[in-house]
């Protein structure tokens, strides 16, 4: 017996909950290796770089093995695909190695930010200067943000006057990605450092990172 209104579960096998389609967009592809390889034809390049022109996937194959290789198919959308014959472990450790390094090199840009007043006396300017230029030796950006209080406000060219006196003092040396905008009781800009301008130069060891603030 089963309740009103719900249909009976066959016997022996379990409800299995429904959670949607699958996505298989981020799934990697699958390099097809050796007896993988099951396509009629493919076009063979040997492990010198040489074209050996179409061939069966079989002679293809024991072309490689005859060398101790492998038969890799490395353009499966030609028309025949197209295979090279490789030391398939060999490729996949420089790969991984190639991929690693590039990795090393990348760099992360940052955007830090430095705060300011309309009334900053110059001094003060000046040392804050001094940190952006360091935060754009470093290959960040500088969000440059003016922090209004009471009646400021209402005088915002004060602070304008205070982001044109930076951004005259790095002239050369920045590019400006986003000129004065007010955002509240604050107005901010963007700047960025001018392709070659700086000379990236690494942090000195035991040296402690750089603020995100000012």
């Amino acid at each position: 017996m089963w309740e009103r209104g719900r249909a009976p579960q066959p016997r022996g096998e379990s409800a299995i909950a429904f959670r949607g389609p699958i996505d298989n967009r981020n799934r990697v592809p699958q390099v097809r290796v050796n007896h993988r390889i099951r396509v009629p034809e493919v076009r063979v390049i040997d492990d010198s770089g040489a074209q050996l022109g179409i061939m069966s996937s079989s002679e293809a194959l024991r072309l490689a093995q005859d060398r101790g290789l492998d038969l890799v198919e490395v353009n499966p959308k030609a028309e025949p695909p197209v295979c090279k014959v490789m030391d398939y472990g060999k490729f996949k450790y420089e790969e991984k190695k190639k991929a690693n390094d590039q990795r090393k090199r990348q760099t992360t840009v940052e955007i830090k930010e430095v705060k300011v007043r309309p009334k900053t006396d110059d001094h003060d300017l000046d040392t804050k200067i001094k940190h952006i230029k360091r935060f754009l030796e470093e290959g960040n950006k500088a969000k440059i943000t003016v922090r209004f209080r009471g009646r400021e406000v209402t005088h915002p060219e004060k602070g304008r006057e205070v982001v044109d006196d930076i951004i005259k003092a790095l002239e050369g040396l920045i590019v400006v990605e986003q000129m004065p905008v007010m955002e509240g009781k604050a107005m901010t800009a963007l700047i960025a450092p001018k392709p070659g301008a700086f000379k990236k130069a690494a942090p000195a060891p035991g040296t402690a990172p750089a603020a995100d603030e000012v």
